[in-house]
């Protein structure tokens, strides 16, 4: 589920690829840098097909769509990247080998180059970092020049928030003790495993968790791996949001202004109720928010605005994208 100016875009594209009855799932990125005349994006040449396009490829068995998306960028770019948000979804078909054709979907992120370098291979043999507006006569297919449009609607400068449920942690009922030291459940430490191997891909530089034992733990293993104390936050908390809810959203707001991207770990009754009043105050349709335990709200902030005393950024919701749980 993606909540932003953009909107999924659809087409028709000749890739002949093997499909088996399900739709063929596929994963890619808009890779982009800085570059001195503005910001630049990696697209490729594939041999297969002699087209330019941006780097994608299909999903292998048990991968998430942002697992699939990295490791694409890096096996056709050579680049290792970093995560911001999920950008958009592509529908089309392609041709089966028996005549007929099958669904194929496509996610695409937005993603900032790490490190690495370009060298030829077996599926491309170039590639090219374009300016936007060069890209776009670059690209073989409308579809990617219709993703690349859904990038460049949104500021690069932006500001990252992983806005996570905490994993399962049992029934209530079933607790004798104080709620706040609820502990997850065997479930959770499942749920608890895959957000660690999904989250970092986003590079999380931050860790904020409300005042439950269930919270701090769904985050603890990616703050082990940083090297950083987990930033306890009552505000995100279910008892102190209700009691000062806009306290809450300027917090959210003024962890989004912090540098590097933020992850914050909140429970049912906040979620729901923070994204919708931050939505609400950038004017961003959302609808009903969903806030299943272990699911991610990717909150991307525009930081191109500044607070009329000038002490800093006035962040304005730009996109909410929702990650359900990762073992759904």
């Amino acid at each position: 589920m993606s909540v932003t100016e953009n909107q999924p875009v659809s087409g028709e594209i000749d890739e002949r690829t093997d499909a088996a009855g399900e739709p063929i799932r596929a994963a890619g990125a808009v890779l982009w840098r800085p570059g001195p005349d503005g910001t630049e994006v990696a697209l490729v040449h594939r041999l297969r097909y002699d087209d330019w396009s941006l780097p994608k490829g299909k999903l292998d068995a048990g991968e998430l769509p942002a697992h699939a998306a990295v490791r694409e960028v890096a096996e056709e770019t050579g680049f290792s990247c970093v995560l911001s948000r999920f950008l958009t979804q592509v529908n089309y078909s392609v041709p089966e080998s028996d005549g007929h054709r099958a669904a194929k979907v496509v996610d695409y992120f937005t993603a900032s180059v790490r490190e690495g370098a370009f060298a030829p291979n077996s599926e491309v043999d170039e590639l090219r970092w374009l300016g936007i507006d060069q890209a776009r006569g670059w690209l073989s297919y409308s579809q990617d020049v219709d993703v690349l449009d859904a990038f460049d609607r949104l500021p690069v400068d932006s500001a990252t928030v992983l806005l996570v449920r905490h994993a399962k942690a049992g029934k209530r009922s079933e607790w004798a003790g104080d709620d706040v030291w609820r502990p997850l459940s065997e479930a959770g430490r499942r749920q608890r495993d895959a957000l660690h191997s999904l989250l970092p891909l986003f590079g999380p530089t931050r860790i904020y968790s409300a005042p439950r034992l269930r919270c701090e733990q769904t985050v603890a293993p990616i703050a082990a791996d940083l090297g950083i104390e987990i930033a306890i936050e009552p505000l995100f908390s279910e008892e102190h949001y209700l009691s000062d809810p806009d306290a809450a959203v300027d917090r959210m707001l003024r962890v989004g202004a912090g540098t590097g991207t933020a992850l914050v770990c909140s429970q049912g009754g906040v979620i729901p109720d923070l994204v919708t009043r931050l939505a609400d105050s950038a004017g961003l349709p959302l609808g009903e928010v969903a806030s299943r335990k272990s699911s991610v709200w990717t909150l991307t902030f525009s930081r191109d605005r500044y607070s009329g005393n000038g002490s800093g950024p006035a962040l304005r919701l730009a996109a909410a994208d929702y990650l359900a749980d990762p073992l759904a």
